[in-house]
């Protein structure tokens, strides 16, 4: 009977994502991006070139630099919305960054370096995902079977056998060769036969809410002042202090995640996983810095705009390439994509310091959202609003269904209500349907069960005192 079983199997290789055509691209940002198609087609082209520019010998691709991209449009309209699916489409590191948290107080020039280290921080964490994926069915096993140690010890001699089989390759007995007695050679096969049933339990999930003792180690205190210098001052202080486990009492299913996590770092190399990490943030990492208009003038050289001024030009160097140390060390932020976006309502891009402008070449601009716009907005997207509604209110067992017509009496108000107010675009629809159910969502599911229709009647009945009073109206956010 084997006790530990050994998976001598190499892994296969992790899969890169395939890299799209800008046609493809576009395909795919259109399941979840109603109309923007100029924007669209815009980023995947300059996508499509950072793939195009790594098929290039080197000399030829340290040439190449990224065309960063400006979206002008209001808020509510999808720009976030496209940077974001857009990343994740292509599997590349990416953060969104506000421009006016560096005006803030306590900020200064240096701080705007933390853009680039919070964007490796998201790579090292992509690439650790996908590694820990790779030996996810080792690490399984390995905490598998610690939790069966700790609820089913194997005798000593049999452990030790165990252990040096794993070592050398093969069984390998280590007790004295004088025979066992018949009652020690019972009590073994008796808890041989256990450990065995109790495997098949943890298997098949059986034992998941029993409570069980683990031993973890204790978080490190943060030293974020050092961090934000570039210095790891964890792995310092790990190197000179001991770790301090601690005992905590679980669920044998959080014992196997957590243990699960402890394998996986044993069986990655970190090392390796830092490097990947870095190379991807630098190759491959896309910065959305949103609000840009808000940091927009600051010629004049007194009032508040000069703060905004010397912003642009403490992000300008990121922009621009520069090397920012880490605490993984030095990272270059080169070939780094940025996607500003921002209404420009107040001011313009011109209104930006030159040396900024010059940094943004590609520049779109993004439409207001129709009527129309807003009613497919509620239909078409993968898991749109209504699906997501829909399916909260299925968990308390209501079976709602939205008509057509209120289906249009929704984008109507939400239309009305952007042109009397503040235009918030499609967010609009999220404050009006969390009006419209909000009576559904708290009656459910004590007063409220079965079958419920939503439609035009229904929705203006919930909004009649918001259509009737513009004033009310600017209480929809």
């Amino acid at each position: 009977m084997e006790e530990y079983l050994h998976n001598n199997e190499q892994q296969p290789p992790h899969q890169e994502p395939r890299e799209l055509t800008p046609r493809e691209i576009v395909a795919e940002l259109d399941k979840h991006i109603v109309g923007q198609d100029e924007a669209k087609r815009c980023v995947a082209v300059v996508v499509r070139n950072r793939f195009r520019r790594q098929q290039l010998d080197e000399k030829m691709r340290e040439e190449i630099m990224p065309k960063n991209i400006i979206m002008i449009g209001p808020t509510g309209v999808g720009k976030t919305e496209i940077a974001r699916r857009l990343a994740k489409l292509v599997n590349a590191p990416f953060i969104k960054v506000e421009a006016t948290k560096f005006t803030e107080v306590g900020y200064v020039g240096r701080d705007v370096e933390s853009i680039i280290r919070d964007l490796v921080e998201t790579s090292i964490r992509l690439v650790k995902a996908e590694k820990v994926a790779e030996v996810e069915d080792q690490a399984k096993q390995a905490a598998e079977l610690r939790i069966l140690d700790m609820l089913q010890p194997l005798p000593r001699t049999a452990k030790m056998g165990a252990a040096l089989g794993n070592i050398f390759g093969g069984p390998v007995n280590p007790e004295p060769k004088e025979e066992q007695s018949e009652e020690a050679k019972s009590k073994t096969e008796e808890i041989r036969r256990r450990r065995v049933w109790l495997r098949d339990q943890l298997s098949k999930g059986n034992l998941d809410k029993e409570m069980i003792e683990i031993e973890v180690e204790e978080a490190a205190p943060q030293m974020t002042g050092a961090e934000s210098m570039g210095i790891d001052m964890s792995a310092i202080l790990g190197n000179i202090m001991p770790k301090k486990m601690k005992k905590r009492k679980v669920t044998i299913a959080e014992a196997r995640r957590i243990l699960t996590q402890e394998e996986a770092d044993k069986l990655i190399d970190s090392d390796e996983v830092n490097a990947l990490g870095i190379e991807r943030a630098e190759q491959s990492g896309i910065v959305f810095l949103d609000e840009l208009d808000k940091i927009a003038g600051g010629e004049s050289g007194h009032g508040p705009d000069v703060s905004r001024s010397g912003v642009q030009r403490d992000i300008l160097p990121i922009v621009e390439g520069c090397t920012v140390q880490t605490k993984y060390g030095p990272v270059k932020s080169d070939f780094v994509l940025f996607i500003a976006a921002g209404a420009f309502s107040m001011s313009k891009p011109s209104d930006l310091i030159p040396e900024l402008q010059g940094r943004f070449p590609i520049r779109v601009n993004l439409e207001n959202l129709t009527r129309d716009d807003l009613r497919r907005i509620l239909l078409e997207p993968e898991h749109s609003l209504i699906e997501q509604y829909l399916a909260l209110l299925a968990v308390d067992g209501v079976e709602a269904e939205f008509t057509d017509d209120g289906i249009d009496a929704l984008a109507e108000i939400a239309d009305r209500v952007n042109e009397n107010t503040e235009n918030i675009g499609a967010r609009r629809l999220h404050t009006i349907l969390e009006k419209v159910l909000e009576d559904l969502l708290y009656d459910a599911p004590e007063a409220v069960s079965g079958k419920v229709v939503i439609d035009r009647n229904y929705i203006e009945t919930k909004l009649a005192d918001i259509v009737q009073d513009e004033d009310l109206s600017r209480f929809i956010l």
